[in-house]
């Protein structure tokens, strides 16, 4: 019993992380007032390019920089849709991660002649029984939280997703700071994808992963837009991911479909329970433009 308790406690820590870089990364954009659903095609990113960079390099820490530089290439592509040219920030989402999915699938046939997952890669380092990337994840969502609430640049990243104007008005550059927010947020995505194809399986497989991306906004709106709350509800997330592969492993008269939509079940959840509770920063998802003053 003690061994399937700890079994649990760490699958959910493992299966926490993707989520809540993602979720840290959503939290940089929305603060500043840029909503990014393509966190989905971001991480996919990531994904691919950490397994590739890796299998060609046989550095799984070279991919993992290639992930989050991707991830970061595509947000700073949303930026560029929604902050200069004040594009629909949820159109250039759902692109974003529509290009993704079929990005990924033409690559794996162009450079391993297959649709369905690269070969074997190098893998990330392990600490007790956990990819190092795993404990690097949650620092960063510590040192976010110090980033957002402690700093200067935090500060105006919170001034100008609550009122761009009045920040435009003191000297803040608010297209700027929404740029460093967007392309922070392609940046973790990335790296959560990496997690996922260099730290939990050592390749890459079509569409690995596998939803995240949104279970991730869930997480953020869920620990109320602050990386603090975003770790406690990736850990929710994580625990119904994980019990819900140990559920698969020891209760047969389920279903295994019925278990899998445990995670997604949670989330719908979790979102009705928040929705009119939690509050985003007043200038979420409103283009601002200097000419309009």
């Amino acid at each position: 019993m003690v061994s399937i308790i700890l079994s649990l406690l760490l699958a959910t820590i493992r299966q926490a992380a993707p989520i809540l870089i993602t979720a840290i990364g959503a939290t940089f954009s929305e603060v500043t007032g840029v909503v990014n659903i393509g966190l989905e095609g971001m991480m996919l990113m990531g994904a691919f390019s950490a397994a590739v960079t890796s299998f060609y390099t046989g550095s799984p820490w070279a991919g993992v920089l290639a992930g989050m530089i991707s991830g970061g290439l595509l947000a700073w592509l949303h930026g560029i849709l929604s902050i200069k040219y004040r594009g629909n920030q949820i159109v250039s989402g759902v692109a974003i991660n529509l290009f993704a999915s079929g990005f990924t699938i033409f690559m794996l046939r162009v450079l391993f002649h297959q649709s369905g997952n690269s070969p074997a890669v190098a893998k990330l380092p392990t600490l007790f029984g956990m990819s190092i990337l795993v404990y690097i994840i949650y620092a960063i969502a510590i040192l976010a939280h110090i980033f957002i609430y402690k700093t200067v640049t935090g500060l105006r990243m919170r001034a100008v997703g609550e009122h761009p104007l009045a920040a435009d008005t003191v000297g803040i550059d608010v297209y700027k700071i929404r740029y460093f927010g967007v392309i922070m947020s392609g940046v973790l995505s990335g790296l959560g994808g990496a997690y996922l194809s260099l730290g939990a399986l050592a390749q890459f497989t079509k569409g690995m992963s596998a939803g995240r991306g949104f279970i991730a906004l869930a997480a953020m709106i869920f620990g109320k837009w602050t990386p603090i709350g975003s770790i406690g509800a990736s850990l929710l997330f994580g625990f119904a991911d994980a019990g819900q592969t140990l559920l698969q492993q020891y209760v047969k008269s389920i279903p295994p479909q019925f278990i899998q939509m445990t995670p997604y079940l949670l989330t719908l959840l979790a979102l009705a329970g928040v929705v009119g509770k939690a509050v985003a920063p007043a200038a979420d998802g409103q283009p601002y433009d200097k000419n309009d003053i």
